[in-house]
């Protein structure tokens, strides 16, 4: 079986870093995607919710902002939860491998520019996000 996701889009927030009582760095962001031109020509776009563990959330909130375009490389995780007020939550979100910022500013702020900043994660970094529940409690 396979689940894999690569993604490039522009992150619609800065990323939100936080810690999992065990001490675990773990960033979300926003992502917002294009689908291909419909018949009619109308741009279409996904807004993706992106989770990323350890080395890679401490990259994404120390390097990456708003509006940048980024490369996700992850899979996809459906999570169900039960919310403060007793209803049953489910969320679709991609848990991503390795993010990688595609441009950047320059120093003179004249627009963008090729960037090779990334992060992945390695095979002793995987983490089962399901293993701590809902990090964030009931957003």
């Amino acid at each position: 079986m396979l689940n894999r996701i690569v993604l490039i889009g522009r992150l619609t927030r800065d990323p939100e870093l936080r810690y999992t009582p065990q001490g675990t760095p773990v960033a979300t962001l926003g992502l917002a995607v294009n689908r291909p031109r419909s018949k009619d020509g109308e741009e279409q776009t996904d807004f993706i919710d992106v989770v990323c563990w350890r080395q890679s959330a401490e990259f994404a909130a120390n390097y990456l902002g708003k509006g940048r375009l980024v490369s996700v490389d992850g899979r996809l995780q459906i999570r169900d939860w039960i919310g403060k007020d007793g209803a049953k939550r489910r969320k679709a979100e991609v848990v991503a491998d390795n993010i990688q910022g595609l441009d950047r500013k320059d120093s003179a702020g004249q627009g963008p520019k090729a960037a090779a900043h990334s992060a992945a994660a390695t095979a002793d970094d995987d983490v089962d996000a399901g293993a701590y529940g809902d990090p964030f409690g009931d957003e």
